[in-house]
C-alpha cells in the first residue's frame, strides 16, 4: 500500500503520520531539535510530563516560526499526576506555553505515588474517567485523549467502560516486537497506532538486520528509512523516530512505499528475535498484561 501523509482520528482530526519523538531529548537540545523539525516540513511533535523537556519543547515551537494551528502536539499524563488529572493538563498546557493540545495520553495504566512507588490505591480507570470529564468540560484546551502503553486486556477493560473511546494508543512498535495484536484490537474500535522505538531501541540495532538491509538494498536507500517507513504503510499507525541530531532530523522524513511483501517480510523478524525494549516492571504494576512478558 502506498504510505499515508496523515491518518484521520475518531475526532475526524487528521493527524500527521510521521512525527519528531522527544523521550530522552535533554533541555538545551531538545528545542533546537523540534524548531528544525518544524522549519524543515515536520507537522506533528510527541512529547510527555515525565520526559521534563515540555518547556523546551514549547520554546522549539515558538522558535520555528510555524503557526500553531498547522501542528500537531501531543503530551503525556504522567503516572504520578493520575490523582490530579485537571491539575496536571493545566501544568502541560503552562509548560508548553500553548493554549491546547491536539493529543492527550495516559502515559501508562499506571497510577504512581510522588516517591515513585505504585499508587495501589487508585485505579487507572478513574483516571481516564476523569480525563474524560476534563475532554468535554474542556474542548477549547483538548482536541482529543488517548492513551499509551496499553495491552489488548487492559484496552478490552477501558472500553467496556469508556464513554469516549480513545483516539489513540500510543505502543513500542517495531519489526522485533510488533504487537500486532494490540494494533488489530485498536483497529477494530477505530483508534490508531502511535508507533514508539521504530528503530529497535536508541542504538538502533534493527538497523543491522539482515532482512531490513535486504530491503533497504532493494530500494537503495538506508535501513532507518525501511523502518520508519515500515510504518507508514500499515493501516491506522502513526510513527514518531526521535533524534536531536538535524541530518538525522532530516534523513527520518523520508518515507517511502512498501509492497505488501516488504511489510510480510519485516513483519517475520520478531518470529526469529523478539526484543521488547520498554518494559513496565518499574511502574510496580508487572507486566501490565502484555503476553510476552508472563
Amino acid at each position: 500500500m502506498p504510505a499515508s501523509k496523515s491518518v484521520k482520528l475518531n475526532t475526524g482530526a487528521e493527524m500527521p503520520t510521521l512525527g519528531l519523538g522527544t523521550w530522552r531529548s535533554q533541555p538545551g537540545e531538545v528545542e533546537k531539535a523540534v524548531a528544525h523539525a518544524l522549519k524543515n516540513g515536520y507537522r506533528h511533535i510527541d512529547t510527555a510530563t515525565a520526559y521534563g523537556n515540555e518547556k523546551e519543547v514549547g520554546l522549539g515551537i515558538k522558535e520555528s516560526g510555524v503557526p500553531r494551528e498547522e501542528i500537531f502536539l501531543t503530551t503525556k499524563l504522567t503516572n504520578t499526576e493520575q490523582r490530579d488529572v485537571e491539575g496536571a493538563l493545566h501544568r502541560s498546557l503552562e509548560q508548553l506555553d500553548t493554549p491546547y493540545l491536539d493529543l492527550w495520553l495516559m502515559h501508562w495504566p499506571a497510577p504512581m505515588t510522588k516517591d515513585g512507588k505504585a499508587d495501589k490505591g487508585h485505579d487507572w480507570l478513574d483516571t481516564w474517567k476523569e480525563m474524560e470529564r476534563v475532554y468535554k468540560a474542556h474542548p477549547e484546551k483538548v482536541k482529543a485523549i488517548g492513551v499509551s502503553n496499553f495491552s489488548v486486556s487492559y484496552l478490552e477493560r477501558l472500553l467496556a467502560a469508556a464513554e469516549i473511546v480513545p483516539a489513540v494508543n500510543q505502543i513500542e512498535s517495531h519489526p522485533a516486537c510488533l504487537q500486532e495484536d494490540i494494533a488489530e484490537e485498536s483497529r477494530k474500535h477505530g483508534i490508531v497506532i502511535t508507533a514508539y522505538s521504530p528503530l529497535g531501541s536508541d542504538t538502533a540495532p534493527l538497523r543491522t538486520n539482515p532482512v531490513v538491509q535486504k530491503v533497504a538494498q532493494k530500494y537503495s536507500v538506508d535501513p532507518t528509512t525501511i523502518l520508519i517507513s515500515f510504518h507508514a504503510n500499515r493501516p491506522a499507525v502513526t510513527v514518531i523516530p526521535k533524534s536531536v541530531t538535524p541530518s538525522r532530523i532530516d534523513a527520518n522524513a523520508k518515507v517511502i512505499d512498501l509492497t505488501e511483501e516488504d511489510i510480510k517480510e519485516l513483519a517475520s523478524i520478531e518470529k526469529e528475535s523478539h526484543i521488547r525494549v520498554c518494559k513496565p516492571y518499574w511502574t510496580g504494576w508487572g507486566n501490565i498484561g502484555f503476553p510476552d512478558l508472563d
